[in-house]
């Protein structure tokens, strides 16, 4: 939710906030600050807006020291305004915090600490904790921050500082937090991307461990006190993999690394000999009776396209959740089910919550994962990981193309290892997927690139879009529309075709722009009556179709052809052309794609 960056070392400490914090802003970008200890204080600068307002005031500033804390915000508990923006001071400015999280409790310890004559400038939960730390404090700053805690209820990576110590103690329970290992410096951070600068050894935190660190040591303990060892582990992505690599945005450059990242995804996995897959899973996939996917956002409509490939490949029944809905429900869960759980950054807490509530009732689980070393994949019985590499655009793209090629694997190893598939229709299957690099990267041509700019331009200003599609490309007209609504804010819907005529038909007029997914299927004959129902009503039709397919072609007033995919597959080729109209229809109408308003990149607070 928040972007964390520690630092101490021989480095200008603002230097090393300021870069990493530039690498964590897709995770927070209402307002930020760093606090750094300039040898007998510690001063602090921070401010509303994105991180150049603060990159800005700070120059011309002799603001220095080789010790600091910052931080990026995503608002939860408080307006985002300077006075909002972390880093938290006790009144006398001695202790120092940075949190990324939210502290359920605060409202009754705030009002304990106010009783006590502690006086808050912010409305943000977060304050408490400095105030909790200065309360337990008698000189040592680690026993302070682990008895505070014992108080504390709720999500969070902490990081507190005191201006008489050179040294940074923090903790983390839920929120993700790592640390860098480097010589004769140290470092903290929300995700290795802030670090990779400076040093490729890292240790990921796991939930209830505290770490202090100085410039040539550290220690890890429980918050008990305990010391306990974590494995350093090496990073072999190159720093350039998070930068933009010459596109105008992120976002734009994700779009782009999708055949990549389906390579990695797909890489050494496929047994054409067989039609069977290699997850290195070690679940038994005949124990299951149900499976249940749980996910968020465009996680869930991975899953959503999960279940169709299950269904029809293994022949269990699937059924998908809301990851915030499922813990509340009070699912029907035993031993005999399998709980998948999809998350980008496997930190996502409503998704690792329903994890924990699946996990509680009997239930085998399984992560799909792209982030190593995340809480899921440590609480998970197995993970599939589908090595998308570094995401920095809070609008998922490559790493949805990636989750859905998983689940695909997914449903092959299953129907395979149930005797529900066999090895002709596994290769079959195998082959296609071996396919979608290329695909992709067809599906992603200049001609194709400019059309879908062409048509994004043309409808710039409608106010409503409707997506459509059936079968395997209804979760792909979904996630669609979701695309549009982050990147552009435009207000779109998406329904599975056929029920159009259930009620969505009230909103076809001369100004309602219709997406609708006509590729090659067994309904496509469907699809095109459904269409007609648009037009017959003025609706203004954009097609998605198969390269070659003039029938689907010429019921549309505007054609996106795509490179014909097997149906099973064609979901991950399909959804290129959609991110793209979004794409060009937020840049056309001059929004910022990598940020977009009111959305973090990882939302680790329910």
């Amino acid at each position: 939710m928040c972007g964390i960056v520690g630092y101490v070392g021989p480095r200008n400490a603002v230097d090393v906030l300021i870069n990493g914090l530039s690498k964590l802003e897709y995770r927070g970008y209402d307002s930020a600050g760093v606090a750094v200890n300039t040898g007998n204080h510690l001063e602090i600068r921070k401010n509303a807006g994105k991180l150049g307002v603060l990159s800005e005031a700070l120059k011309g500033q002799s603001l220095t020291g080789t010790l600091g804390i910052g931080h990026t915000r995503w608002a939860t508990h408080g307006r985002p305004n300077d006075v909002n923006a972390h880093p938290h001071a006790t009144e006398d400015g001695k202790i120092v915090i940075i949190h990324n999280g939210i502290i359920e409790n605060y409202l009754p310890l705030k009002e304990s600490l106010i009783a006590k004559g502690h006086s808050f400038k912010s409305e943000t939960d977060s304050e408490v904790l400095a105030h909790l730390i200065e309360e337990q404090y008698k000189g040592n700053l680690e026993q302070a921050v682990r008895t505070a805690l014992k108080q504390v209820r709720g999500a969070y990576s902490l990081v507190v500082t005191h201006a008489d110590h050179r040294e940074i103690v923090a903790a983390r329970t839920v929120s993700p937090l790592v640390m860098g290992v480097g010589n004769g410096e140290n470092f903290l951070a929300s995700d290795v991307p802030a670090l990779l600068a400076y040093t490729r050894e890292v240790i990921f935190l796991h939930d209830g461990d505290m770490v202090v660190i100085h410039e040539n040591d550290y220690r890890i303990t429980d918050l008990a006190g305990n010391e306990v060892s974590r494995e350093v582990t090496h990073i072999e992505w190159d720093a350039e993999a998070a930068e933009k690599g010459g596109f105008d945005t992120y976002t734009l450059k994700e779009i782009f690394e999708q055949p990549q990242a389906l390579t990695n995804t797909l890489l050494g996995r496929l047994r054409d000999e067989t039609g069977e897959v290699d997850l290195d899973i070690n679940l038994d996939p005949k124990s299951f009776k149900r499976i249940s996917i749980i996910a968020c956002g465009t996680a869930f409509y991975a899953g959503l396209v999960g279940e169709y490939l299950i269904e029809q490949l293994a022949r269990i029944p699937v059924e998908v959740d809301v990851a915030s809905e499922y813990r509340y429900r009070q699912p029907l869960v035993s031993e005999n089910t399998l709980a998948i759980v999809i998350s980008q950054s496997g930190e996502t807490i409503d998704t690792l919550e329903a994890l924990r509530e699946a996990k509680k009732d009997g239930a085998k689980t399984l992560g799909v994962i792209n982030a190593k070393g995340s809480s899921m994949t440590r609480e998970v019985d197995d993970v599939l990981y589908i090595h998308s590499g570094p995401e920095i655009g809070v609008a998922s793209t490559k790493v949805y193309t990636s989750m859905v090629s998983a689940m695909l694997m997914l449903a092959l190893w299953l129907g395979r290892a149930r005797g529900t598939l066999d090895s002709a229709k596994g290769a079959e299957l195998i082959h296609a997927a071996r396919e979608l690099p290329r695909l992709v990267e067809q599906a992603l041509e200049p001609e194709r690139v400019e059309n879908i700019k062409r048509i994004a331009e043309k409808y710039k200003n409608a106010r409503d879009y409707l997506f459509l599609g059936r079968g395997v490309n209804a979760p792909t007209a979904f996630e669609g529309a979701l695309k549009l609504k982050e990147l552009s804010y435009i207000h779109a819907e998406a329904y599975a075709a056929g029920e159009m005529k259930h009620g969505p038909i009230a909103l076809i007029d001369e100004n309602l722009p219709v997406v609708a997914i006509a590729t090659d299927s067994f309904l496509l004959e469907k699809t095109i009556s459904n269409i007609q129902e648009v037009r017959a009503r003025s609706g203004q039709v954009i097609a998605v179709v198969s390269d070659g397919d003039t029938d689907a072609s010429r019921h549309a007033d505007d054609v996106i052809f795509v490179p014909k995919a097997h149906e099973m597959v064609s979901p991950i080729v399909n959804v290129v052309a959609l991110q793209l109209l979004a794409y060009f229809t937020a840049t056309t109408l001059g929004k910022d794609v990598d940020k977009p308003r009111n959305l973090a990149k990882s939302v680790t607070v329910e």
